[in-house]
């Protein structure tokens, strides 16, 4: 599917805090969380200016936000490079199946590519189908060499 001509993908800022948050907050809620607008905005707000990660925001009008994905980074120590986790994607529920998540997906990949980076990893739910046929049809690899573990607090 072609990226909407009207699409424009820039880098989040402090000042696109008002666009992301409902977007935040809606992914939030898309995995069961209550919504908190006002701590989707303290925890964007202190991620954009730590500089602790890099947030893509999808613009499909002036000021129209249809998407966001978060990119934090990580290391490949095997490959001594640096690595990203694509750790949130999230489009407006009324424009899905548009070409946004595609492209925002695409960003993502010119951003590893532009930071001389081994790539990008991501993980999804396993009934996140519709994910999974996104992933895949832009060649994403599902890991069958690895177990992923993880112990939460």
């Amino acid at each position: 599917m072609a990226t909407p001509p009207d699409l424009d993908i820039v880098r989040a800022t402090i000042g696109d805090l008002d666009e992301l948050v409902p977007l935040f907050d809606g992914y939030r809620q898309f995995y069961g969380r209550r919504s908190d607008p006002a701590g989707a905005r303290a925890f964007l707000g202190d991620r954009i200016a730590r500089e602790e990660s890099v947030i893509y925001l999808a613009y499909t009008g002036p000021r129209e936000a249809a998407g966001f994905t978060q990119l934090y980074p990580s290391f490949s120590s095997v490959s001594l490079k640096p690595l990203w986790i694509l750790n949130d994607l999230f489009v407006r529920s009324g424009i899905r199946r548009g070409g946004v998540g595609r492209a925002l997906l695409e960003r993502a990949r010119q951003h590893a590519i532009d930071t001389d980076a081994k790539g990008l990893v991501l993980s999804t739910g396993v009934t996140n189908k519709a994910a999974q046929t996104l992933y895949e049809s832009c060649g994403w690899q599902r890991d069958d060499e690895f177990f992923q573990y993880y112990l939460f607090f």
